[in-house]
């Protein structure tokens, strides 16, 4: 025998817990050395930095 609930669950309840389901927009801040958008708490693919310290080796655009 498979799992059988003990009541109906209502549209109201169904709806409330469903509705922790949905998906946030990215957050986007311009980054503070060159400008471009780059997410919050990310190093800036555009420039490598982070907190104003220089980490990944930034990525040529366009070859």
């Amino acid at each position: 025998m498979g799992a059988l609930p003990k009541s109906r669950i209502s549209k109201a309840r169904q709806g409330r817990r469903r509705s922790q389901d949905q998906l946030a927009m990215v957050s986007l801040h311009d980054c503070p050395r060159c400008g471009e958008k780059k997410r919050t708490h990310h190093v800036c693919p555009n420039c490598g930095t982070y907190n104003g310290i220089a980490v990944i080796k930034p990525r040529n655009r366009g070859e």
